[in-house]
């Protein structure tokens, strides 16, 4: 079962938007970024290309 988030449709934050930005300089994966924000990982993935920020992809 997927994990469900409270965070759902909410507007992001500007200190939301510094935090995503903070943890992918760190180079964290999204699943990891998405869990610590407690945010979707399509959530977090839609919001970084909206906003030009690179998330690493681990393999």
């Amino acid at each position: 079962m997927t994990e469900r988030f409270e965070r759902h449709r909410q507007p992001w934050t500007y200190e939301e938007l510094e935090k995503l930005k903070l943890l992918a300089r760190k180079g964290m994966a999204l699943k990891a970024i998405s869990k610590a924000m407690t945010r979707s990982e399509e959530s977090i993935k839609d919001r970084a290309k909206l906003d030009g920020i690179g998330i690493a992809k681990l393999r």
